[in-house]
């Protein structure tokens, strides 16, 4: 059971307010980035990784790639002006079929058990997405006022990894792009192919990091892993 994946790479990051790509940020002194990769690097059921970057990241990014020994070829391409773009980039470079996998790289604390899960029901399905059910109540608001409380037993909250057979995902971006159609996410493109997509339970550590607020939870879930 092996998989691709890729790592969209190539975001500004302006809601961290660091003033450089998010993923150079370092948690315990290691760069965001290589947290994800390591991830990846280190499964043997990881046949290609794909990272999406913007140019003016390249040599740096090599440079990390160098000074935490990623053993895994790296395979770089050219970032576009939306994530979208980027992954339609990363996913022309892609020659065989099989499971693909779209992960975020500001998602340091995926798990090789979701992974593995989630692959598994790819294989079976053909699309599958991770994901936790909402905790919160959810209310639809309207010019600041509320206009409904949403049924929460249904609702769940969308993470990554979101694994494909790589020609459904192809099929998927060419019509995207046919249409002129800009998604929230790679299932919202899938979904207008009329193929059925499989949620699978993820875990709330799988956090996408985007505001400095993040930075603290990150480092709390870091200190709840050194213990466990």
């Amino acid at each position: 059971m092996t998989y691709q994946v890729i790592l969209p790479a190539a975001g500004q990051g302006k809601r961290m307010g660091a003033g450089k790509n998010k993923l150079l940020l370092e948690l315990n002194s290691v760069p965001v980035l290589i947290h994800t990769l390591k991830v990846f690097e280190q499964d043997n059921a990881c046949s290609k990784i794909i990272v999406a970057i913007h140019p003016q990241d390249e040599e740096e990014f090599k440079a990390l790639f160098i000074k935490y020994n990623v053993a895994k070829e790296i395979h770089l391409v050219d970032g576009g002006k939306e994530r979208q773009d980027s992954i339609f980039n990363a996913l022309k470079t892609v020659e065989t079929d099989g499971i693909i996998l779209v992960h975020d790289a500001a998602r340091p604390f995926i798990s090789k058990e979701h992974i593995y899960r989630l692959t598994k029901v790819a294989e079976d399905t053909g699309a599958a997405i991770l994901g936790v059910p909402a905790k919160d109540t959810i209310k639809k608001v309207q010019d600041g006022l509320v206009v409904e409380t949403v049924e929460r037993s249904s609702l769940w909250a969308v993470q990554t990894p979101q694994a494909f057979r790589v020609s459904l995902l192809m099929e998927a971006y060419e019509k995207a792009e046919k249409d002129s159609f800009l998604g929230t996410d790679d299932a919202s493109l899938v979904e207008r192919t009329g193929h059925p997509i499989t949620m699978v339970e993820g875990d709330y550590d799988n956090i996408k990091l985007t505001t400095p607020e993040d930075i603290y939870f990150a480092e709390a879930i870091l200190r709840k892993r050194s213990f466990s």
